[in-house]
């Protein structure tokens, strides 16, 4: 009951709040794409991307 009013944030928010919210979250998603930002727990990943060490975690963190 209490995680469902957590998650359950858009009644909480004034609607000049929301709109603003909404505008930020679009130009993000036109500037780096679509996946780029999500919602906390709103569903699953938007895409399955593959990947394959390279053997140097620094090189991975740089890629």
């Amino acid at each position: 009951m209490a995680v469902t009013n957590l998650l359950d944030m858009n009644d909480k928010r004034s609607p000049d709040k929301q709109k603003a919210l909404d505008s930020a979250l679009a130009q993000i998603e036109r500037q780096f794409g679509k996946g780029s930002i999500m919602r906390l727990g709103a569903g699953n990943p938007v895409m399955e991307i593959e990947a394959t060490s390279t053997g140097s975690l620094g090189l991975d963190i740089a890629l």
